[in-house]
């Protein structure tokens, strides 16, 4: 099954960028042969715990 992301049905992704080292278990968000997608930053705002809310769009 294939994401929406390769389906070119996302306009906007935004990240939650949480400041932890993950070790072995953890599932990809992507596929290793996923074709790649250029996106462009919008905006990344840093919240008080750290974390880090990044927005970005689609470059068609």
């Amino acid at each position: 099954m294939r994401s929406p992301l390769e389906q070119d049905l996302l306009d906007e992704l935004v990240l939650l960028i949480h400041p932890v080292v993950a070790s072995e278990g953890r599932k990809k968000p992507f596929a290793d042969d996923a074709r790649l997608k250029k996106l462009e930053p919008v905006s990344a705002q840093p919240t008080s715990s750290g974390v880090i809310i990044a927005a970005h769009r689609s470059v068609c």
